[in-house]
């Protein structure tokens, strides 16, 4: 065993590397598309005359439809790797975002949403991928710099609404329609599954109910609803927020929406390393903690510096527990269920992100206010901090 160790670094560094960049842009690329319909929604809401519950649908149904994906894509990974899955996963996301560059109808984009919620369930790809090329000990920070990939989102923000202004709306999807073709025959050509993966053998409801049955998967499940919930909502709904209670532009609330992702992206392998090292337990309730105060403080729509402060430290606060859900994932669930289990807890972050922005336009409509809405996310991470400090089960040594 002592040889092996010593002889892998120098065999399976480069194999590793390569598999993290791979994994993370391709992440970051179906990510991207994943978000397309965001930062166009007061746009499309002017055009249509939508109301703000049907903007709020139209830009919620891709998540919701990616939550549940991640469940079967998860399960078709431990059975068949994470290269192919990967690689067919990015090659399908074509359809849904070429369509989408045509569709100028309500029930069009929603269909087309259907559709593109397929590119947000390539998470559970990557995760069992990367985890089958680093040891326990590594894999929290591996897995947190994959989670980096949630940077598509942030630069769908960006890029998305300016492409779209400066060369015609159809482009951007044009343009992620190709790097969708490049990273899944970059895929095909060059990636490769880690040493020693052993296809699944049981069938997938076999395999996905006994991850669902993991006591760690559930409650892991509940925590990543909230931590990557708040950061999918946030990230598809700020905008709205921002236009309606501060008066922004569309193009600065999206702006400052994928300043919100950015931030929360780059500090999740700032959880995954931290959770390395003093444990998942800590770094998950000190960023519930920190998620809690923000969403008081913001609930009462402070000055603008004082709510930009408030947003962008309950951003980082999501990123670390992001990190650390995963870091705890990675060491505890077996390595033959990883790919079912991330299916499980990244469907429940999805829906996390799924209901928060029904909720919010359902109050935003009947209160002129979002106050409600944030007041309830305090209460719901203030509850999930207390079960993570005394019931979590978390089973690890860092």
């Amino acid at each position: 065993m002592t040889t092996v160790r010593q002889a892998e670094p120098e065999a399976t560094r480069g194999g590793r590397t390569a598999a993290l960049v791979l994994a993370t842009t391709a992440f970051a690329v179906n990510f991207w598309a994943w978000a397309l319909l965001s930062p166009l929604g007061p746009t499309y809401k002017d055009f249509l005359g939508l109301s703000p519950l049907a903007v709020s649908v139209l830009v919620a149904v891709p998540v919701i439809v990616g939550s549940l994906g991640r469940i079967v894509l998860g399960g078709l990974t431990d059975r068949y790797g994470g290269r192919r899955v990967f690689a067919v996963a990015s090659l399908l996301g074509v359809v849904p975002v070429v369509f989408l560059a045509f569709a100028e109808s309500y029930p069009t984009l929603l269909a087309g949403g259907l559709l593109l919620g397929m590119t947000g369930a390539t998470f559970a790809i990557g995760v069992p991928y990367v985890n089958g090329w680093f040891p326990p000990e590594r894999r929290g920070l591996a897995l947190g710099v994959f989670g980096m990939g949630n940077v598509g989102t942030a630069v769908s923000g960006f890029a998305t609404p300016w492409l779209a202004v400066e060369f015609g709306h159809k482009t951007p999807f044009f343009v992620v329609a190709a790097a969708l073709v490049l990273v899944g025959l970059a895929f095909l050509a060059v990636g490769r599954d880690a040493p020693g993966t052993q296809a699944a053998t049981e069938p997938f409801l076999t395999r996905f109910l006994a991850a669902a049955r993991l006591r760690i998967t559930l409650e892991l499940a509940a925590m990543y609803a909230l931590t990557f919930g708040g950061f999918v909502a946030f990230g598809v709904y700020l905008p709205l927020y921002l236009k309606a209670a501060y008066g922004l532009t569309t193009a600065d609330a999206a702006a400052r929406a994928a300043g919100f992702v950015l931030l929360a992206t780059l500090t999740r392998p700032v959880g995954g390393w931290l959770a390395d090292r003093v444990g998942s337990r800590p770094v998950l309730g000190g960023a519930l903690a920190a998620v809690s105060v923000c969403a008081i403080i913001v609930a009462f729509a402070p000055a603008m510096p004082l709510a930009t402060a408030g947003f962008l430290t309950m951003a980082a606060a999501l990123g670390l527990g992001n990190g650390a859900v995963f870091a705890l994932l990675g060491r505890v669930v077996p390595a033959r269920m990883v790919g079912s289990a991330t299916g499980v807890v990244g469907a429940a972050g999805g829906l996390g992100g799924f209901l928060p922005p029904i909720v919010m336009g359902l109050i935003y409509q009947a209160t002129g206010s979002y106050a409600i809405g944030l007041m309830l996310l305090a209460v719901v991470a203030s509850a999930a901090l207390v079960y993570c400090w005394f019931v979590l089960q978390a089973g690890e040594r860092p």
